[in-house]
């Protein structure tokens, strides 16, 4: 039904967030596809999965049934609000719960057409769209729910699990932070530079935050996005329909702080009463700088130099965990020393942004930049409760009662190998093909081999016979 909605309404939703026409591509596409995956695939997300088992379990049945967690609450973002509420709402109808969407308030139209527009599709009884501010979300929070699905920034995450903790409620938080970029001296340095973070104005928890490069890499990187950003924005990106701007004027002199006592390499331009900051990058900066104290959520980019690989690595690592580590090289083994030495929610190489929309990658944090994560499968599973179970048979209490006392040195060796040998259910089946496959084939050996000696022991006779029949007398 949700498919059907963003069908009818492409027109409206596409007006709603013009001019940030950046978000087409990750809201329209990203959420048909995951309500298009999950009718796919459903039957083989909701049926039982088998595990492996022991000696002692072998003929019993042991699986994983996923079921409902209940009633989901659902609190989305402002910066994409489509996609970062459609898409958990799609895995909590898909694993059979109940929902509350809470859009942001911030971004008020995208809030009122969901309050509008879901109804027409959507039971209003299990999954009711609650708009309204801060109040009203912190009244929500004071309910008892089975799970709680929230998509922000850090410090209110923490707002959000110490609320949820007063019931022991889980949850699945997607918060953000700050995302590096390491860029090597060996990569196409242009190809690195069409990646900045100034898509949807900066304003994307996945957006890288700062880059981490050599100083002779500084300069050429500094030319290469000068001119993307003339390409992609033209020289006027103020006056031009897909650049869009801050959400508010509270974020926007929230950014223009932080880039206090920063050089500015590029643009630096902005508007107060159009919330426009134009895309920049700032140059030589440090480490303990004001840009670098928070996650910047805007269009600006900071460079660092750093002597190599291993400062890089060592810079990320004394830092909060991100939500994606950004590299560009040739080199693979730079690639798995960043995946081997670092943690992250995700690392993506040579590419920015795209591994959201891979449905079947688990999208989340790790540590500060949040905890869970969704999209596909993933989304299901963890909006399902995994429920154990092991169904026996008492026609086996033969073997079973080698658990109760008195517990002699045989039970104890039966025990042993019954609880501890582990059984391979995969390798099991494989040999059990294998095994039927050799005896089909035996059998069909032994058939042909039969009839051959049938056919060759019926043409032996009929020579005999030849042979062995007296001759006629000739006629007179």
């Amino acid at each position: 039904m949700t498919n059907t909605c963003i069908s009818q309404h492409r027109s409206l939703l596409l007006y709603i967030i013009r001019p940030h026409s950046d978000r087409i591509l990750c809201f329209l596409r990203a959420s048909a596809g995951e309500i298009r995956l999950a009718l796919q695939h459903l039957s083989d997300w909701a049926a039982p999965r088998p595990v492996e088992k022991t000696l002692m379990t072998l003929v019993d049945q042991a699986y994983v049934q996923p079921q409902p967690l209940g009633l989901v609450l659902i609190i989305g973002a402002w910066n994409y609000p489509w996609a970062v509420t459609l898409q958990p709402l799609v895995g909590a109808i898909a694993a059979g719960n109940a929902a509350i969407i809470k859009p942001s308030e911030v971004s008020s139209h995208s809030a009122r057409a969901m309050e509008e527009l879901l109804p027409l599709y959507l039971d209003t009884d299990l999954y009711p769209v609650v708009t309204g501010g801060v109040s009203e979300t912190q009244e929500l929070l004071r309910q008892r729910w089975d799970h709680v699905f929230y998509t922000g920034s850090s410090s209110v995450g923490r707002l959000v699990m110490e609320a949820a903790a007063a019931h022991l409620t889980p949850v699945t938080l997607e918060l953000g932070g700050k995302s590096p970029c390491y860029i090597h001296s060996d990569c196409n340095i242009r190809v690195a530079a069409r990646y900045g973070p100034f898509v949807n104005c900066g304003q994307t928890c996945i957006s890288p935050d700062y880059v981490l490069c050599e100083p002779s890499v500084q300069s050429r990187l500094l030319e290469e996005v000068r001119e993307c950003i003339k390409e992609f924005y033209t020289e006027n990106p103020k006056g031009f329909e897909d650049y869009g701007r801050i959400i508010n004027q509270r974020h926007f002199r929230r950014i223009m702080g932080l880039m206090e006592g920063s050089t500015v390499a590029l643009g630096g331009d902005c508007d107060e009463a159009d919330c426009y900051i134009g895309p920049t990058v700032l140059k030589d900066v440090s480490a303990d700088s004001k840009v670098m104290k928070e996650e910047i959520f805007g269009p600006v980019l900071p460079i660092i130099s750093v002597s190599g690989v291993d400062q890089a690595i060592q810079f990320i690592s004394d830092r909060e965990k991100p939500l994606v580590i950004y590299v560009f090289t040739e080199d693979k083994k730079i690639i798995q020393r960043m995946i081997a030495d670092t943690s992250s929610g995700a690392l993506l190489a040579n590419d920015c942004l795209v591994h959201f929309t891979v449905s079947t990658l688990p999208f989340g944090g790790v540590g500060h930049s949040g905890m869970g994560c969704y999209k596909g499968k993933h989304t299901f599973d963890q909006l399902s409760h995994l429920r154990s179970c092991l169904i026996k048979s008492s026609s086996l209490e033969s073997v079973n009662s080698l658990r109760y006392p008195p517990h002699t040195q045989r039970k104890i060796n039966w025990l042993r190998l019954l609880l501890l040998k582990q059984i391979d259910l995969k390798k099991l089946r494989r040999f059990t093909m294998i095994t039927a496959l050799m005896g089909l084939t035996a059998f069909i050996v032994q058939v042909t081999g039969v009839h051959r000696q049938t056919d060759l022991d019926t043409s032996e006779g009929q020579v005999f016979r030849a042979v062995a029949k007296p001759p006629q007398p000739a006629a007179i």
